[in-house]
């Protein structure tokens, strides 16, 4: 009985897991002309940025994904004359990777007209 009640334990936690880690790809492509800018503000929240532009179209973007620093130990010699002498010299490397938005641009109607994904 224990056994078995581990098993099912083990499958329900996996089954659990798995649904968790699922993302839908969005195709931009096949929204322009009727996806709304009200239809984008209930997916995404208020938009980040918004311009209203002179002939009636709104241009509006979306942080997608917060860009982050990645730190790591590094080890540096120093030189003595084309030899390596002296103890190692710590130090740290850093990398940062840029933040990732989505620029919507909807028409006069309110549609969507063109889409970028863009990073900074």
């Amino acid at each position: 009985m224990k056994k078995w009640l581990s098993l099912m334990m083990l499958i329900t936690g996996a089954l659990l897991l798995n649904t968790g880690c699922t993302t839908t790809k969005i195709d931009w492509n096949a929204r322009v002309g009727s996806y709304t800018f009200d239809m984008a503000v209930t997916d995404f929240g208020p938009p980040d940025k918004q311009a209203k532009l002179s002939d009636g179209s709104t241009v509006a973007e979306w942080l997608t994904r917060r860009g982050y620093t990645t730190v790591s130990p590094a080890f540096y010699y120093g030189r003595c004359h084309s030899v390596l002498c002296g103890p190692p010299i710590p130090s740290m490397l850093e990398s940062r990777t840029p933040d990732v938005f989505l620029r919507l641009s909807f028409g006069s109607g309110n549609r969507l007209v063109s889409w970028k994904k863009f990073a900074r």
